[in-house]
């Protein structure tokens, strides 16, 4: 049963990174829900395994608050990752409510991220297959922003397309607020997460 929220809090239990598979995928914009995911991982001592009922790797451990954690990488491809994410709500009996999706937005500028509670899936195939499978937006996610394309780049090479290194240094010190805005979302909730980091940004 999925585990009761203190005063109605909105506290993620299954975070989920988007991207897609392949090697040749590695640090391109598009994958750095997959980036975030292996950070955190590593940061709070998680060994991912492959699991082929969720079509995808996984996860697990205890947050600071021992409150159990899932982190999954889904192995669909990006068009598909709803299949992979409804998997695993389904077999540990999560709320659509439990999922934080993490995922790249040309939208928001490198340095900045954004959490919500809901929303559309604004253009990104990853996010329209999970709204499909969940069966609604009703679950929070956090984008982190990969800056548009310039005009000589369309918008398929550009998401696909590696940082240039001085954007790479940005990511690089994005992670670190992106991690304490987890964390605390794990500890007070999303919202309270969103009132404290959603300002923010490295580039300020």
């Amino acid at each position: 049963m999925p585990q009761a929220k203190t005063n109605s809090l909105i506290i993620p239990q299954l975070i989920v990174g988007l991207g897609n598979p392949e090697s040749k995928y590695n640090k391109t914009r598009h994958n750095i829900g997959f980036e975030m995911v292996d950070i955190l991982a590593e940061t709070w001592g998680f060994s991912w395994k492959e699991n082929r009922r969720f079509q995808g790797l996984i996860a697990e451990g205890k947050s600071k608050n021992n409150q159990k954690i899932y982190l999954l990488k889904p192995l669909t491809y990006m068009n598909r990752s709803g299949q992979s994410v409804r998997a695993v709500t389904d077999w540990y009996k999560l709320q659509s409510t439990d999922v934080l999706v993490i995922y790249d937005d040309m939208d928001l500028p490198i340095g900045r991220m954004r959490m919500r509670l809901s929303g559309s899936a604004g253009g990104h195939n990853g996010m329209k297959s999970i709204i499909s499978h969940l069966g609604g937006q009703n679950f929070p996610r956090l984008r982190i922003g990969i800056g548009k394309s310039n005009q000589l780049d369309n918008t398929i090479s550009h998401v696909l397309g590696r940082f240039a290194p001085e954007e790479r240094k940005i990511i690089d010190q994005t992670f670190p607020l992106v991690i304490d805005a987890i964390e605390t979302s794990l500890k007070e909730g999303i919202e309270k997460a969103m009132s404290l980091f959603n300002s923010q940004s490295v580039t300020q």
